[in-house]
């Protein structure tokens, strides 16, 4: 049987997940692979959360990433990442952004936030890390590049050519501001 990669990319609507998902799904197709792509819109533009699922290898027939089949879980929010875990195989990996963003409910007082997010990841999952994306965006030179921080880190585990990487962002990113992108996914990368 062919390998498949999957991929979850979570987050609130707002936060570039659904760019993300693009230039990871054109990265893989460049360097030649089939890729499958499936969006899930909450209600992101009321801050819900967004998932996209990316499935890329040799064939693949589904776009949609079983429970429990999940090789990389990248979440541009804690909770976000608890909320998608499951997905995740046994030996699959989480890159997070240490970045609490309250849904309704929490500022509505009718749940709480879950204090311990990290502990109860890491306690259940053997590949965990934690970044915070926002400070390193800023020392990139724009907050808006959390996103691009985010796929510099993811695409350490998904072992793709970083020339691919870079040549995709400066494509889809406007023009004005590609060098601040680069400059915020060469952070990510590294690390």
């Amino acid at each position: 049987m062919d390998k498949i990669t999957n991929i979850i990319i979570t987050g609130v609507g707002g936060q570039g997940v659904l760019l993300a998902s693009e230039i990871i799904s054109e990265v893989a197709a460049q360097v030649g692979y089939d890729v499958k792509k499936s969006e899930i819109h909450g209600m992101s533009q009321r801050g819900g959360n967004v998932d996209s699922h990316v499935r890329f290898g040799e064939k693949v027939y589904s776009p949609t990433v079983m429970k429990g089949h999940c090789d990389l879980i990248l979440a541009f929010e804690k909770l976000e990442a608890l909320r998608i875990a499951n997905y995740l195989k046994e030996d699959g990996s989480i890159i997070v952004n240490d970045q609490q963003i309250n849904p309704t409910t929490v500022i509505s007082g009718a749940a709480k936030y879950p204090e311990n997010i990290e502990e109860i990841l890491r306690s259940n999952f053997k590949s965990v890390t934690f970044i915070d994306a926002m400070k390193v965006a800023q020392k990139a030179g724009n907050l808006r590049t959390v996103n691009t921080v985010l796929i510099g880190a993811a695409s350490k585990a998904l072992n793709l050519p970083l020339d691919v990487w870079e040549s995709v962002i400066i494509k889809r990113v406007p023009e004005k501001a590609i060098e601040v992108n680069l400059i915020a996914f060469r952070m990510g990368v590294a690390g």
